[in-house]
C-alpha cells in the first residue's frame, strides 16, 4: 500500500485486530527465534536453548508450550533408556516463511539504517 492510499475506519479495526491476533500467538522476544532454530531440523531442549542465546530454560519452556498449543511446534518422546525429548516445527509454522523473510530482511534494513547514523 502506497502512502497516499488511507485504510477506512473498517479497514484500520480489521487490520488492527489481525496485527494484534498475529502478535499475540507469535509476538515476544523468544518464538519466533525458537521456531528459527527449528527450522535447522528437530532439536532437543538443551539443543534449541543453546541455539537460541540468551534464553533461560524456564522461559524456553514456556514458550515451547505455548507454540505446541498454538500448532507451531511438536514434541516428541522417544521412550528408551533415557528418555528422549525432541521438538520439530510443524507444517503449520511453514506459514511464516514470509513473515521470517520480511522481519529478516527489515531487521538488516534497520540495523544498516543505525549504523549509518553513527
Amino acid at each position: 500500500m502506497s502512502k497516499a492510499q488511507r485504510l477506512t475506519q473498517g479497514e484500520c479495526s480489521a487490520r488492527l485486530t489481525s496485527i494484534g491476533d498475529a502478535l499475540y500467538v507469535i509476538g515476544g522476544k523468544w518464538k519466533l527465534r525458537v521456531i528459527v532454530a527449528l527450522r535447522e531440523g528437530s532439536k532437543r531442549f538443551n539443543e534449541i536453548q543453546r541455539a537460541v542465546d540468551g534464553i533461560s530454560a524456564r522461559v524456553l519452556s514456556s514458550e515451547l508450550k505455548e507454540l505446541e498449543l498454538n500448532g507451531f511446534v511438536t514434541r516428541i518422546v522417544h521412550a528408551q533408556t533415557p528418555v528422549v525429548v525432541e521438538y520439530q516445527i510443524t507444517a503449520y509454522a511453514d506459514t511464516l516463511g514470509d513473515v521470517l523473510t520480511s522481519l529478516s530482511e527489515w531487521g538488516t534494513r534497520h540495523r544498516d539504517k543505525l549504523r549509518n547514523e553513527r
